[in-house]
């Protein structure tokens, strides 16, 4: 009897071992292809994208002072930079269908050194190599950290490779790591919101990390679409079913909300700030999403995992150090705002009247004491003389007011 039943035994057994292997990472050559492949698309991509913006924000820069507000996309520049930002992007997408989640997000600090670089080559000041290097040092110390930590990111980043089926996706979906996952997002998310919508708590970290929830929503997805698009090319479709088109719309929704976040935190801090404390932010999410919903670092020996770890924070510091050396913008507005003269409504409700400013002078502009400006952009001022009622010997104001009165 017992002889007989165990060969059925095994049979039964037999599929549940086939489904256990495949969540298992995959150890063959190939697997490490993938990540390679995945790998190089991201740089690719990242830097083709990072071109396309600089060309773009030069055709914008040479045309600033037309009449016609949309006069660049009369410009082959521009075209070229809108036509490599999509085969830019085209390439990021791609990467997700091959490589791991968590090895692919933190690549986004090539397009920072990439910006970095471009930006030194495009500068039309001489300077003398002492002061080039002493201006520029934090530049290349950052991008040197940067480029070590991608390399450390592409030598151990996880390995863990399966389908992108429907089944699969569906599976990681309803796992319960997943949704407290969400569940932990969702309120945090929330409470983030309310402080910065009711209580306007407009700080830089709240907004950025309101992105970076999002952002780690929309690499989720796109890894799903992207997987499911790959496999359905190698000939088993998925794009018949109903979870493809939720993972589409869940994409496409938190990559407009996300967008929209950080167009407001554009309009209230530097770009700076917001590209290393953004990509801190938004690389740590995702990988946190990815290793909860795609068990990215499931059968990762604790070495790899701590080299991985140690890369993203020598990529994180080059980061912190490339954005932290660029020059802030010094806001200038050589004229005078019709909303900002005695009497109008003071500047952002704040009750700080902008107009008139009576520190030593009289300004004619919207700023005040801004001595980096060149001394013809600087606002002509008057001094100030108090009249005496009364007193002799008084000398005369270096300035005359006329009065004309009607002749009735």
């Amino acid at each position: 009897m017992e002889g007989g039943n165990s060969p059925s035994l095994q049979l039964q057994q037999l599929p549940l071992a086939t489904a256990a292997v495949s969540v298992q990472p995959h150890t063959d050559s190939f697997s490490y292809k993938e990540n390679l492949i995945g790998a190089l698309l991201a740089i690719f991509g990242h830097l083709v994208s990072s071109i396309a913006l600089n060309l773009q924000k030069y055709s914008h820069i040479r045309l600033a002072g037309s009449k016609d507000a949309r006069a660049y996309f009369k410009t082959k520049t521009w075209w070229s930079g809108f036509f490599l930002l999509v085969l830019g992007e085209l390439g990021v997408f791609s990467s997700y269908a091959f490589a791991p989640l968590s090895l692919i997000v933190p690549l986004s600090a090539v397009s920072v050194v990439a910006s970095a670089i471009i930006g030194i080559i495009f500068i039309k000041e001489k300077w003398k190599p002492k002061e080039f290097l002493r201006r520029y040092v934090l530049s290349f110390v950052g991008c040197g950290l940067a480029i070590v930590g991608t390399y450390l990111l592409v030598t151990f980043g996880p390995n863990s490779h399966e389908k992108m089926t429907a089944e699969n996706i569906t599976r990681h979906l309803v796992s319960w790591p997943f949704l407290l996952y969400m569940l932990v997002e969702i309120i945090v998310f929330c409470l983030l919101l309310y402080f910065y919508k009711e209580r306007n708590a407009n700080y830089i970290v709240i907004i950025l990390l309101l992105v970076a929830l999002l952002g780690s929503m929309t690499v989720v997805t796109v890894k799903a679409v992207a997987g499911m698009i790959l496999v359905s090319i190698q000939g088993t479709l998925q794009l018949d079913s109903p979870i493809f088109y939720i993972m589409l719309v869940c994409m496409i929704a938190t990559a407009i909300y996300q967008a929209t976040f950080l167009a407001q935190a554009s309009q209230l801090y530097d770009s700076a700030q917001i590209s290393s404390i953004g990509y801190i932010l938004s690389t740590t999410a995702a990988i946190s999403a990815g290793a909860t919903f795609y068990l990215d670092f499931m059968g990762e020996d604790v070495l790899h995992i701590c080299m991985f770890a140690l890369g993203c924070l020598i990529a994180f510091l080059g980061v912190f150090l490339i954005t932290r050396n660029r020059k802030k913008p010094v806001p200038f507005e050589p004229y005078i705002s019709m909303d900002a003269m005695p009497g109008m409504q003071n500047m952002h409700d704040k009750g700080i009247a902008v107009q008139p400013d009576l520190k030593a002078s009289f300004s004619y502009g919207a700023l005040e004491n801004n001595d980096s400006m060149p001394e013809i952009y600087t606002p002509a001022t008057l001094p100030i003389v108090q009249e005496q009622h009364g007193s002799k010997g008084v000398s005369a104001p270096p300035y005359r007011v006329l009065e004309h009165s009607k002749k009735e």
